[in-house]
């Protein structure tokens, strides 16, 4: 069985609360096996997922804005 690594840039986090509320939405995506989020408060922090699929970036970008904040763009 494959595994994948996906890691998104999430904009807006300040607290262990947002890392909880994102870290939710994100594992009830089809295939998410864990989450980690590396915080930034305040700022735009890492969040590394790891599946046994290929996750779609439409997907996780919907699971970040379902939990209120926003993937922003690595290449801005």
């Amino acid at each position: 069985m494959s595994h994948f690594t996906t890691t998104v840039h999430v904009d807006g986090m300040t607290c262990g609360h947002c890392v909880s509320s994102v870290t939710e939405e994100i594992e009830s995506i089809d295939g998410v096996e864990d989450v980690s989020i590396d915080l930034n408060a305040g700022g735009v922090s890492e969040v590394t997922i790891q599946s046994d699929r290929r996750l779609k970036h439409e997907s996780i970008s919907e699971a970040v804005a379902e939990a209120g904040y926003v993937v922003v763009d690595n290449d801005a």
